[in-house]
């Protein structure tokens, strides 16, 4: 169970260990008070912790929900709501510690029966992130402060989900609430003020009086204001309307300097295309390896960096990150600049005039990217239709109602990238396909000795690239705004800094 000592200690910490010392996330100076307003691009899906959405989103869910276990800023776990916790000899039983004197903000006390029922629901629920509570087979209170959780099989990545919002928890008196999508009800540091807030513009929290980690409390009221496009948050920034912001992308990076912030930064995604049909059930061409191949050579990623990503990145032909073992330096141009090979992988194919992809579009992919997009595809005989997808873009990906798709995503430890990704029943395989060697593969990679597992691992990636399962085109750099009275510890597990790690500056 090789994943168990690498992989997973990647995102979070060694799962092999019994429990763990106490410890207190970074948060930055030791002042709070006052008003956090902070510029985000995306708006909350929605509320309820069954439902939620992470990532991008988690700022929202964070303010207002705590967590069994969360992450320091280098993604090391670190005790939460749980302050201890322990496999059995075969990691398929966790049995959790839990805090005894936390309440929900309608007084509803925490207990082990709440963190189950929270675990069940979310597993069962319709978050884009509900894969991570797939390997659940029960969860249950062994007394009222201990909770002890069945797993299916081993998960290594399963204690860095708790960090998630898998770990999410909500007041068992909201679980059947119809406001609670608007409404929530949790134990976390903030409570949403509803009334002053704008769906889909503003949001307004206030901080909880009764919250039992008070040191997690920066500031009295942080308001949430979502920009639709990165021009506007840029505007925001130079009138001086935000205190910090998470940056859409990296076009601006110098007038957002200029205008007296201060920009920090990381790699923590990639950006490309996801081939998701490769059963060819939306569009027959996605089916055939030669065709996604075509669209790998179809692309000049360098040309890519620069339109989307404005220079700010490094260019990557594979989604396994560079601290993974499974990483390959030479997978990085396994697919160079070529539009004649690709005009020559579409006739082999038997598209020698190619044919039309349906795609999606959303605000937060610059029109530039999408124009070079279709560009570059036509001129390889690919015709792109897009469909505006709104603010319902990750809803419809992951339907799915199309084909291909531009993405954004997260690189992960390894059994985490694979669940989330690779998988048959991960939240990124939304057609759920299946490859025989791919899950030989897996199956090695969570089962074999560790050489056998490192080696596996190594061979997943090579044969998805072989295989054009996506189109990477470069690892993107995560940047994050804060004027001179604020101050952050960017998130080496997630898209966003998490909210305690901001804070007013010494």
């Amino acid at each position: 169970m090789h994943r168990f000592r690498t992989a997973a200690a990647a995102v979070v910490a060694t799962l092999a260990l019994a429990g763990c010392a106490a410890g207190s996330p970074e948060g930055g100076s030791d002042s709070s008070g006052g008003t956090l307003r902070l510029g985000l691009f995306v708006q909350p899906t929605t509320f309820s912790a069954q439902e939620a959405n992470w990532g991008n989103e988690s700022p929202y869910i964070q303010a207002v929900y705590d967590t069994l276990l969360i992450t320091d800023p280098d993604g090391e776990l670190q005790p939460h709501l749980a302050t201890a916790w322990e496999y059995n000899d075969d990691h398929t039983v966790l049995t959790l510690e839990l805090r005894d004197d936390v309440s929900f903000t309608d007084g509803t006390e925490f207990t082990a029966d709440v963190a189950a029922q929270n675990l069940l629901r979310f597993r069962d629920g319709s978050s884009s992130n509900a894969a991570y509570g797939q390997s659940i087979a029960d969860a249950a209170a062994v007394d009222a402060d201990t909770l002890q959780i069945t797993l299916t099989a081993p998960d290594p990545a399963f204690l860095g989900y708790l960090a998630f919002n898998l770990g999410a928890q909500e007041s068992p008196e909201a679980f059947d609430d119809p406001d609670i999508q608007t409404d929530p009800v949790g134990s976390g540091p903030y409570v949403l003020d509803t009334e002053a807030t704008v769906t889909g513009s503003s949001y307004r929290f206030t901080a909880n009086p009764d919250y039992w980690a008070p040191e997690l409390q920066h500031y009295d009221e942080i308001v949430m204001n979502v920009y639709q496009d990165a021009t506007a948050m840029l505007s925001a920034i130079q009138a001086g309307e935000v205190d910090a912001a998470n940056l859409a992308n990296n076009d601006a990076l110098d007038q957002v300097e200029s205008a007296g912030f201060t920009v920090s930064s990381w790699e923590q995604s990639w950006y490309g295309l996801f081939l998701f049909d490769r059963a060819g059930q939306m569009n027959a061409a996605i089916a055939d390896v030669r065709v996604r191949q075509a669209i790998n050579y179809a692309f000049d990623a360098e040309g890519m960096l620069q339109t989307a990503g404005g220079g700010h990145g490094t260019q990557t032909g594979q989604i396994f990150p560079e601290r993974s073992v499974a990483f390959d330096p030479e997978l990085d141009s396994a697919y160079p600049y070529d539009p004649d090979k690709a005009r020559e992988l579409l006739a082999e194919a038997g598209y020698p005039d190619g044919f039309t992809l349906d795609m999606p579009t959303a605000a937060y992919f610059p029109s530039s990217v999408m124009a070079l997009i279709q560009q570059q595809l036509a001129d390889v005989g690919i015709t792109v239709r897009y469909t505006d997808a709104g603010n319902n873009f990750i809803a419809d990906i992951l339907a799915p109602k199309y084909p291909v798709t531009l993405m954004q995503l997260q690189q992960d430890a390894d059994w985490a990238l694979i669940n989330f990704s690779l998988a048959p029943g991960a939240t990124f395989n939304p057609t759920r396909f299946e490859d025989p060697r791919v899950d030989e593969l897996i199956e090695t990679v969570h089962f074999g000795t560790p050489e056998e597992s490192d080696a596996a691992v190594k061979d997943l990636n090579r044969y998805i690239v072989d295989q054009a399962w996506f189109a990477p085109w470069f690892r993107v750099q995560s940047s994050f705004a804060t004027d001179a009275e604020t101050q952050v510890a960017v998130q080496t597990d997630n898209a966003v800094p998490w909210l305690w790690n901001i804070s007013p500056a010494s």
